[in-house]
């Protein structure tokens, strides 16, 4: 999208912005009842994976086999629950999608965990639709969650919820959104927007530049004059470190716009890859991680088991597996009330839940650069209700 950006003087190279990965079993609030029979304790509950392997592309075969590892790897300890796992693919085709979550169900299924592709996601949820069957799947746009379809995916919402919150904390409340004329980019501007708002802050101007490096360039002086007209303490980004970041980080500090004068805070990572870390226009900038701590357990264990690291995404089948073990252990089904129950989940990157709306939220800790070095301004949460919620 953004590689016709050749970033002035230290240079970022293009990366693929990868995802959260995320949860570890479940958390000691869930409850024991309440939810209807379902499958008995001891029983296997019979859960569909579906996966984008069969398309042909190696990149796909790779995620295939590291989501398959990873519900392997949930399904070791699951207090006393069973898995009867079953691999389906896709090919990363809607059609093949929705045919194999329909086989999956007669088959035996009693939930299905994936697709990966939104389009994919929503053709299986909405072919078993209308046989009591939810699907957990990978993606992370909210716009395809509801019904019988959540969305396991970080979304943007949940980040900038939780990063209003800090600036609030902090302070800082007459925020400035820059983000990217693309459905990326007004998504997140849409988000924060409403973020900011429940927190009681105002966004106090608005700056959106075209994909290109030329246009970002040209929006500089737009930031400078919204930030110092409305005597904003905050610019909110919606880019990442692939894209604009960079550049932007770079050119608003020579402009006389650095974090000292408004707070540089972003919506996506900040710490990927390694190299943006030297950058000097994004130290002492706010970003947001998962907990660190369960990150790094989820990596270990994953690299123990299959010798390799886990893809990005990969911790995403692991928080399935966790939800559903949870839940089949204490006898609670996996109706969609009992998956939304409000305890939550503790997994790969620590805690997590599914909402009645088909989205999620997730644990986050914010995180800030300082000479180079990730440091943890505030940490995630270890239960939801308590601090960082």
């Amino acid at each position: 999208m953004f590689a016709v950006f050749q970033y002035a003087r230290k240079g970022a190279r293009a990366i693929v912005l990868p995802l959260f990965a995320l949860v570890l079993a479940a958390c000691d609030t869930v409850p024991s009842s309440g939810f209807g029979t379902g499958t008995p304790t001891g029983e296997p509950v019979a859960v569909a994976l579906l996966v984008p392997s069969g398309s042909g592309q190696g990149t796909d075969e790779l995620l295939a086999q590291s989501l398959e590892n990873a519900a392997r790897l949930a399904m070791r300890d699951l207090n006393g629950a069973t898995i009867d796992l079953r691999v389906y693919q896709t090919a990363g085709d809607a059609s093949l999608a929705a045919a194999n979550a329909n086989k999956a169900v007669e088959e035996g299924a009693e939930i299905i965990i994936g697709p990966v592709f939104a389009t994919n996601a929503n053709a299986a949820a909405k072919a078993v639709a209308g046989r009591g069957i939810s699907v957990l799947s990978f993606s992370n746009n909210a716009a395809i969650a509801g019904g019988n379809l959540f969305v396991l995916g970080p979304t943007f919402q949940n980040t900038a919820n939780r990063m209003a919150a800090f600036a609030a904390s902090q302070g800082k409340q007459r925020i400035v959104v820059v983000y990217g004329e693309d459905v990326a980019g007004t998504q997140g501007r849409d988000a924060i927007d409403r973020a900011v708002a429940l927190q009681g802050g105002q966004i106090v101007g608005s700056v959106s530049y075209a994909l290109s490096q030329q246009d970002v360039i040209a929006a500089i002086p737009q930031i400078k004059s919204a930030v110092e007209a409305t005597a904003a303490d905050a610019i909110f980004f919606t880019t990442d470190t692939a894209t604009a970041l960079p550049l932007l980080s770079q050119l608003l500090p020579e402009a006389g716009i650095s974090t000292n004068v408004a707070q540089f805070m972003g919506l996506t990572r900040w710490d990927i890859p390694a190299q943006t870390l030297s950058l000097p226009g994004v130290q002492n900038g706010w970003f947001a991680i998962p907990d660190p701590a369960a990150t790094a357990a989820f990596s270990s264990q994953y690299q123990a088991a299959y010798g390799s690291a886990p893809h990005p995404i990969g911790g995403l089948a692991f928080d399935a597996i966790a939800a559903i073990g949870a839940l089949s252990s204490q006898g609670a089904g996996l109706s969609p009330a009992a998956l939304t129950q409000g305890a939550g989940y503790r997994g790969a990157s620590g805690i997590f839940r599914l909402n009645g709306d088909g989205t999620n939220t997730r644990g986050l800790a914010v995180a800030t650069i300082n000479e180079a070095q990730v440091q943890i301004l505030n940490a995630a949460p270890q239960r939801f209700g308590g601090a960082g919620f």
